[in-house]
């Protein structure tokens, strides 16, 4: 049994899965996931698990060269926004349409319980070295 890191047997396989250039949605309770991305539905109960516990242990274990968010972000979900902005210095904003058109191409998408909207982030993977 694994003592550290993400211990949701599902969420941990999916991860590590991933490849450089390959894109992982990080989404809210209320986000339309399309048909095609392979899901780890996290959510629970309304904010449980919030949007950012989910970002912040992705990103422990993560590579990640891009980000990319919602426009509509910045007006819509102030908390959702600074937290993107400290994460992510060169954070790419897109419409929300646009964003939900490019999940039906991300490899992976964790849906989390956050229910405040746009707390929504397409991640691209790196590599470590």
């Amino acid at each position: 049994m694994k003592k550290a890191g993400i211990l949701n047997r599902h969420l941990a396989g999916a991860l590590a899965e991933l490849g450089h250039g390959d894109t992982l949605l990080v989404c809210d309770a209320g986000m339309p996931i399309p048909a095609g991305p392979r899901v780890v539905d996290l959510a629970f109960r309304a904010g449980v698990p919030s949007f950012a516990e989910v970002l912040d242990g992705l990103l422990d274990e993560l590579v990640v060269e891009g980000a990319t968010a919602a426009h509509e972000v910045r007006g819509a979900n102030p908390g959702a926004s600074s937290l993107l902005d400290a994460r992510f210095p060169e954070l790419t904003l897109i419409s929300h349409e646009k964003l939900k058109e490019l999940t039906a191409d991300a490899r992976l998408v964790v849906r989390t319980g956050e229910a405040r909207p746009y707390a929504n982030v397409l991640l691209r993977c790196g590599v470590f070295f």
